[in-house]
């Protein structure tokens, strides 16, 4: 892909995030609707856009890619995992905040970010990786991201079968969609165009209500945070690079590549800090780096795709 094209996708955004600042700051999207328009995201119109994006004719990966695919989303947790317990002690965080880094070093944001900036900006094979990495984000966050948080004082959730939590409406339309690109099935129109309306409007909710999030968030004080800027450093910047150039230098595929930094520079997810305001631990620490990578991050993958695509 040009890299004008990247630069011009990434503008694109960049001007959708503004409009959920304005409409945040006139009080059209508060927080009460806010919520409930992350819940449409989430559960209905990102799954749809997974649904469309393998339907959409354009994608010409075969099940070899898949098999990539999965191989590489394994090997990428893998790292993370390990990155998890490092990366907290090479800032010297206090022991008992180190599972707040451990959780932001291994869920970004995939998923809500992810997926729509994938659509926007890369090559449409990519989208099979996207989806892998998804699939693994949710069997790794109920297992390992639960264990990892441990108990609260004021825990709501306890008794709640993790497994359970995994059938998510992600998970399983991600699942579908793997199921109809393995085995080349067609829906009837009805569905697929159905599919395509919900999923286009994923990518213009999700900007907003990142905008509105950024507009809410005391960003200048998050901003003076020494040790988020030398997080965002290793682990949004450093990591991306690193994986391109071993991918490169392996002579994977550019699309397998630019999708898997892609997967790696997105910023801090949602799902640990909301876990742990559910189980009534402080979740500030998790806050600031949500507001923090989130606002730097349009400016890192604009940057890393674009360098990224010009070198490959």
């Amino acid at each position: 892909m040009d890299i004008s094209i990247i630069l011009q996708q990434m503008g694109v955004i960049c001007l959708l995030v503004a409009i959920g600042i304005i409409l945040e700051k006139r009080g059209v999207v508060d927080t009460l609707s806010s919520k409930k328009l992350s819940a449409i995201v989430v559960d209905v119109c990102n799954p749809a856009l997974i649904l469309a994006s393998i339907l959409g004719g354009n994608i010409t990966a075969g099940h070899k890619d898949l098999i990539y695919a999965a191989v590489l989303g394994i090997a990428f947790y893998a790292l993370l995992v390990i990155l998890g317990h490092l990366i907290p002690r090479l800032l010297r965080v206090a022991p008992d905040k180190r599972k707040f880094y451990n959780l932001m070093c291994v869920y970004t944001n995939t998923g809500f970010l992810g997926i729509p900036i994938a659509k926007a900006i890369l090559p449409p094979n990519a989208i099979i990786y996207v989806i892998v990495i998804n699939i693994f984000y949710s069997l790794l966050f109920y297992t390992h991201g639960l264990a990892t948080l441990g108990p609260g004082p004021n825990e709501e959730g306890r008794g709640v079968n993790p497994l359970r939590q995994l059938l998510n409406p992600g998970t399983i339309m991600a699942v579908i969609s793997l199921l109809v690109f393995w085995f080349g099935i067609s829906l009837p129109p009805i569905l697929a165009n159905t599919a395509e309306y919900v999923g286009n409007a994923t990518v213009f909710l999700s900007m907003v209500l990142l905008g509105a999030s950024i507009a809410r968030s005391d960003l200048l004080a998050s901003l003076k945070d020494l040790r988020i800027w030398i997080f965002i450093a290793l682990r949004l910047v450093f990591l991306p690079i690193v994986i391109v150039l071993i991918l490169h230098a392996v002579s994977f595929d550019k699309t397998a590549t630019l999708a898997m930094c892609l997967m790696a520079a997105v910023p801090v997810g949602n799902l640990p800090m909301i876990t742990a305001e559910k189980k009534g631990m402080d979740t500030s620490i998790l806050s600031s780096a949500i507001a923090v990578t989130t606002a730097v991050s349009i400016v890192t993958i604009t940057l890393l795709i674009s360098v990224a695509t010009a070198v490959l």
